[in-house]
């Protein structure tokens, strides 16, 4: 028994037309190259991933630089942020960089001269030299924090573009740097 035609006029494209635009279409959508990829095959332009990895392993870096210069200009604190130092450099490796956990000698000369209150310099953000260390330890301490706020919010905006697995490693390394704010600020 066969069904007779529906007497209702088809409306839109045919089965015949889609299939014959079909491969047309795919070969134009596989040709051209979105506004961020660089391809695999050497393209001028890192990709927006690897300049947002990018991005993060030098804030790591910096972190890093400033946990040496705090702990240098205030040797009290070092057993405190002896683990959140160690979390920083990680992250940094992470991102693919590399953290030099020994502070350097033009850091730590100048992390003295803050100390004794030659480089009062009030404000510095994360990507301002290491070396403008508050001569007081809890001013050093907010800072410190005031870094990983700034550094893990840029984080979150970030993980937004980002692709899966960096979004997943933005995430969690945004949410320790919270936690590190916590531990940072807490009494």
């Amino acid at each position: 028994m066969s069904f007779p035609p529906s007497p209702r006029a088809r409306s839109g494209p045919r089965r015949r037309s889609l299939l014959a635009v079909a491969p047309a279409a795919l070969l134009v959508a596989g040709c051209s190259a979105g506004p961020g990829d660089s391809g695999a095959d050497g393209g001028s332009r890192p990709s927006a991933a690897d300049r947002a990895r990018a991005r993060a392993a030098r804030d790591s870096g910096e972190l890093v630089a400033r946990y040496d210069a705090v702990v240098a200009a205030h040797p009290k604190l070092a057993e405190r942020l002896r683990p959140l130092h160690a979390e920083v450099v990680r992250h940094a490796e992470a991102f693919g960089g590399t953290a030099d956990s020994s502070p350097s000698p033009s850091a730590s000369a100048s992390a003295s001269a803050s100390a004794s209150g030659t480089l009062g310099s009030g404000k510095a953000g994360p990507s301002a030299s290491p070396a403008a260390v508050p001569a007081k330890p809890k001013d050093a301490l907010a800072e410190l924090a005031a870094a990983e706020r700034e550094i893990a919010d840029r984080r979150v905006k970030a993980l937004l573009d980002a692709p899966g697995e960096l979004a997943r490693l933005l995430a969690s390394v945004a949410a320790a740097g919270a936690a590190h704010v916590y531990l940072l600020t807490e009494a």
